[in-house]
């Protein structure tokens, strides 16, 4: 007897009447192949293609260059020039259209290459690997959710743990505060953190090496795979003082110079061939000797604070190698490092401080900016460097992130495997795209991608392994064809040859200028071949339009306005009604009220048996911007900072005691603008002006009943609990705000820069 009844789970042993009479059956538990290695792959935000110290660049980085010394690097790896799609690629072995993931996650086209999360008809690299008897962790960076299910009741489907990973710490979003990050734990959000001396990529390394203590522990046979995703070198570029010290006035001579000097090194060690030109300066960036002294001043101490902010995340990367080391499984994992794009131009001309003001469209001039350099890098501003220094980053290439010409596509790449990689210090010059990582890790494993996976046909893997390079210096690439589209810029790498636009919004993409390089010949592509090979030309723009079909890359979209607006149906209509409760925790900035540009109610139910009872009632925002209601000293507070500018209201009188409901009506009265009152049970108690941002209210999300992480006021510590009772923080917001088609399209522009 071998079945007892339709629809239980098999069982092949034999049951009779008793169990002396049976024959027990237990099915075979999932476990990897004999040998199979440890993978662990990091990825850095935002680095470009010659910061790091084996690629040319005078930034420290030795752990990452012992990497380089003891496994390959890579001169021809390419991503997608932007975070999200990259990250779909590298976790699917997919094109990024393919799965989903045309850009960001931070929308739903309607359209099924950009549903802002990975199609599940696309198992990703955690999911094969646990289905094979692999633990597996990810930390840091994540970016592959819809931004709309980032809540603490998610719908939590594409967050890690239900993609794969059977641990996960770090940060849903693009970016956060290196110093006060706020951070989700497996499924919930937790307290950010405020202590004196934590950063986040310390704190990355430290919770990985929990993580895999514990499975070492308790499984110290079964393999792991480690998904670490700094928040490095994204912005903000923050780092403890000490590293900033370090480069004080190393970057003084200038972007010029600095990439001259890089270019130089790169090509006495290899890293580009030789014969290699140095691109001409990008559009919009000047001559570093025909800056002013105050804009070399900020510009310089702007790329300190990125160069400290590199050099520290190495040292935790040297942490993370020692201590495996330590537990003697280093030899036998397989170590993957690249960046998901190209150094950002989002800095603009001047660069910024505090990147709540860029997304307001409110411009510091830099007489004012350079006022500040000495708390550049530190855990008071939000900073980002100009393009200048960027264009330095992805020496010796052209343009940034978010293009398709080689700077925001060509990308460091080291692997490192002691056990099976020969040709330590080697330089590979193999074309290779983000999406065949996947096979290679794979290949090294001893797996195969299923056809099918938890009952969903899966989507052809689109990589091809690189593992046959790890001995082949000499053999050609067995990639012989990459599509590029991204925001509307458009390539194609055949065999050497490229064919590149960049597009212009709103241009119709038939009249976008299209140019030529032979990528084989020509590195850094300063020789454009359009006119002399049009024939080439042609060919490579309708292989182009083939593989657009082939993959899912249809219809273009260079829409901005209108994705922002855009909502799934079933998300619902506008929310104007909110009640947070006592103990929710710390809600991201994508699902606090929308207060922008209207009236609104807020209103707390306390009660206090004494005046000393005191704390924050709803804190929304940090130190760079934001709003904040508490009590101190038996007085109601009301304070909304913008950008740095405060408006204090305190109550006209003392709190009585026992049950009370305390509130600030804030009613518009012009354009971003209106009067700010405080209520005490519903009595107004103070009234005064007040301006509010006009576009992004924070660049952080909101607690109730405390201030965690970096505080909107100095006039408290966090977290400055309220120790009183409170019962609930209402909201209650007006219909009297016109300008939603103009907040989102401002919104729009703001996403590409956040992530």
């Amino acid at each position: 007897m071998t079945d007892r009844g339709a629809g239980r789970e098999p069982f092949r042993g034999r049951v009779g009447i008793t169990a002396a009479e049976s024959e027990p059956w237990w099915p075979e538990r999932a476990s990897a192949p004999d040998g199979a290695p440890n993978v662990v792959v990091m990825v850095l935000d935002d680095t470009g293609f010659s910061h790091l110290g084996c690629y040319g660049s005078d930034i420290e980085t030795p752990a990452i260059d012992r990497l380089a010394a003891g496994g390959l690097r890579y001169n021809n790896f390419h991503t997608t020039a932007l975070c999200s799609s990259t990250r779909a690629c590298l976790l699917t072995g997919r094109n990024h259209h393919s799965v989903g993931m045309r850009f960001l996650s931070n929308a739903d086209t309607g359209f099924s290459n950009c549903r802002g999360y990975i199609s599940n008809k696309a198992a990703t690299l955690a999911e094969m690997l646990r289905a094979t008897g692999y633990n597996t962790y990810a930390l840091g960076k994540w970016h592959l959710a819809n931004m709309e299910d980032c809540t603490p009741a998610g719908p939590f489907h594409q967050w890690p743990l239900q993609r794969g990973f059977d641990r996960y710490y770090g940060f849903l979003g693009g970016a956060t505060d290196q110093f006060s990050p706020e951070l989700v734990v497996d499924n919930h959000p937790i307290d950010p953190p405020s202590e004196d001396g934590y950063h986040l990529s310390e704190d990355l390394v430290t919770q990985a090496a929990s993580m895999l203590t514990a499975q070492r522990s308790a499984a110290p046979d079964r393999p792991f795979f480690l998904y670490l995703a700094f928040g490095a070198t994204h912005s903000p570029h923050q780092a403890p003082q000490a590293y900033l010290d370090k480069y004080r006035g190393r970057y003084d001579k200038g972007w010029d110079v600095t990439r001259q000097e890089w270019f130089t090194r790169q090509l006495e060690m290899g890293i580009v061939p030789p014969g290699t030109e140095l691109a001409p300066r990008n559009p919009g960036v000047l001559p570093w000797d025909e800056l002013s002294r105050d804009q070399q001043r900020l510009y310089a101490r702007m790329q300190e604070a990125f160069a400290a902010f590199l050099d520290y995340t190495d040292d935790q990367i040297g942490r993370l190698l020692d201590f495996l080391e330590t537990i003697d499984v280093l030899d036998n994992t397989l170590l993957i490092l690249f960046s998901d794009n190209g150094a950002s131009q989002e800095g603009g001309r001047d660069g910024m401080l505090n990147e709540l003001a860029f997304f307001n469209r409110l411009r510091p001039s830099v007489e004012e900016m350079v006022e500040h350099v000495d708390a550049i890098g530190g855990p008071n501003l939000y900073n980002n460097y100009p393009r200048g220094w960027a264009q330095a980053g992805n020496t010796p290439l052209r343009f940034y992130k978010q293009n398709t010409y080689e700077g925001g596509i060509r990308d460091p790449l080291i692997v490192h495997w002691p056990n099976r990689i020969r040709d330590r210090g080697g330089i590979r010059t193999h074309y290779h795209h983000v999406i065949d990582i996947l096979p290679t890790v794979l290949e090294c494993v001893g797996i195969e991608a299923p056809d099918e996976f938890n009952g969903m046909p899966q989507l052809p893997v689109e990589g091809v392994s690189l593992a046959y390079s790890f001995d082949a210096s000499g053999e050609p690439s067995r990639r012989h064809v990459q599509y590029y589209e991204m925001l509307g810029h458009r390539a194609i790498w055949v065999e050497g040859w490229k064919a590149v636009t960049r597009h212009r919004p709103g241009v119709p993409f038939e009249e976008d200028e299209w140019a030529l390089f032979n990528t084989d010949e020509d590195f850094s592509e300063c020789h454009d071949l359009a006119k002399t090979h049009p024939e080439k030309l042609r060919e490579l723009i309708e292989r182009w339009w083939a593989e657009a079909g082939r993959y899912n890359v249809l219809p273009l979209d260079d829409r901005m306005i209108e994705l922002f607006v855009l909502r799934r149906p079933s998300a619902g209509g506008e929310r104007r009604q909110f009640r947070f409760l006592p103990g929710a925790p710390h809600i991201d900035r994508f699902a606090v009220p929308d207060i922008r540009n209207r009236s609104h109610c807020i209103t707390a139910s306390i009660e206090r048996d004494t005046a000393l009872q005191q704390g924050v009632l709803v804190a929304s925002g940090a130190r760079t911007g934001g709003y904040v209601l508490y009590i101190l000293n038996n007085r109601l507070i009301y304070e909304y900072n913008y950008v740095g500018r405060v408006t204090r209201l305190e109550s006209d009188r003392e709190l009585p005691l026992g049950p009370c409901k305390l509130g600030m009506r804030f009613t518009k009265s012009a354009e971003h603008a209106g009067i700010a009152a405080l209520t005490v049970n519903g009595q107004e108690a103070g009234a005064t002006p007040v301006e509010l941002l006009p576009w992004r209210q924070a660049m952080y999300g909101m607690d109730i009943g405390r201030d965690q992480g970096s505080t909107i006021s100095p006039a408290y510590a966090a977290p400055f609990r309220f120790d009183g009772r409170l019962a609930w923080v209402d909201f209650r917001l007006e219909d009297d705000r016109e300008d939603q088609k103009k907040a989102t399209a401002i919104e729009a522009r703001n996403a590409l820069t956040d992530q």
